[in-house]
């Protein structure tokens, strides 16, 4: 990393600078977090959009760089997100178009776009509640899957998202995109299979693991007296043996015509709602 981009971490003083330039050090460090190496350097990742900007500073994410457009600078919002970011020690680039779509890769790009720290939640800070579903992803390789079930689980109200092994950044751009906003809504945790396993023993949740060869109907399967854990495999093979067995229940999600499965978001999507439904009716009988 340069000098410059070292200079917008959370201790600076916040500054504002105009760059029209492609090779200026700043935007060649912040273009750089499209790859995940320099994003875990770095600790940081993009975000585009106005909304998903203001939404990360209301709950409390750390700004380090706000880049906006020339175009945008007199709208009341971005002016008051830059005041912000520079109130709170961040960097705030004011950039041409043309500079704007080289950082996101755009030909139309958002107007604004927000340089973030990482946050991820801690395996043994999960501690889940009754009412609790909990979205544990087994190698889930594809950013549009990861970003769709991130927002799926803010949707249905779930209380993290777990990724399990070899998993797609949910910072990548591609995620954060599918994720419309709600990466910064919903808690992230990463752990090996032998963490995860470790820690089921004594996180007082079921785990319903979708599978092939899944004993029951999902529907059949009682997700109100005690958290769930809605174990998904990867999109191409599924889960192993060793977490398909560890799993308190194994279910299907019965399919007609000839398709032999759903994909990974659609599937975990279905599975949220269930729970949720059985969590709906709890709370009407209550």
């Amino acid at each position: 990393m340069t000098d410059d981009m070292q200079r917008t971490g959370p201790r600076r003083v916040g500054q504002v600078k105009e760059i029209t330039s492609l090779s200026n050090p700043i935007i060649k460090d912040i273009k750089a977090l499209t790859n995940k190496k320099d994003r875990e350097e770095s600790g940081t990742f993009m975000a585009e959009g106005l909304k998903l900007v203001i939404d990360a500073l209301q709950l409390g994410w750390v700004i380090r760089t706000l880049i906006y457009a020339k175009a945008a600078k007199s709208k009341p919002l971005v002016e008051q997100v830059a005041a912000r970011t520079v109130a709170h020690g961040g960097l705030v680039l004011e950039v041409s178009e043309k500079v704007l779509s080289s950082v996101t890769r755009r030909d139309n790009p958002q107007m604004v776009v927000g340089v973030f720290e990482q946050r991820w939640r801690k395996l043994d800070d999960l501690r889940p509640e009754k009412s609790a579903t909990i979205v544990a992803l087994d190698r889930v390789r594809d950013p549009g899957n990861l970003g769709t079930i991130i927002r799926t689980a803010d949707a249905a109200g779930a209380s993290a998202v777990l990724l399990i092994g070899d998993c797609t950044d949910p910072f990548s751009l591609e995620t954060v995109r599918a994720t419309m906003g709600s990466v910064f809504a919903v808690p992230v945790v990463k752990a090996s299979v032998e963490e995860f396993l470790a820690w089921q023993k004594h996180a007082g949740a079921q785990v319903v693991a979708t599978h092939l060869a899944g004993a029951v109907d999902y529907r059949t399967v009682d997700y109100r007296n005690k958290p769930t854990v809605l174990l998904m495999g990867n999109e191409q093979s599924g889960l192993p043996e060793n977490l398909a067995k560890a799993a308190d229940r194994t279910v299907r999600i019965p399919q007609q015509g000839r398709a032999d499965s759903l994909n990974l978001a659609v599937a975990t999507a279905v599975m949220l709602f269930e729970a949720r439904r059985h969590l709906l009716a709890l709370d009407a009988k209550e």
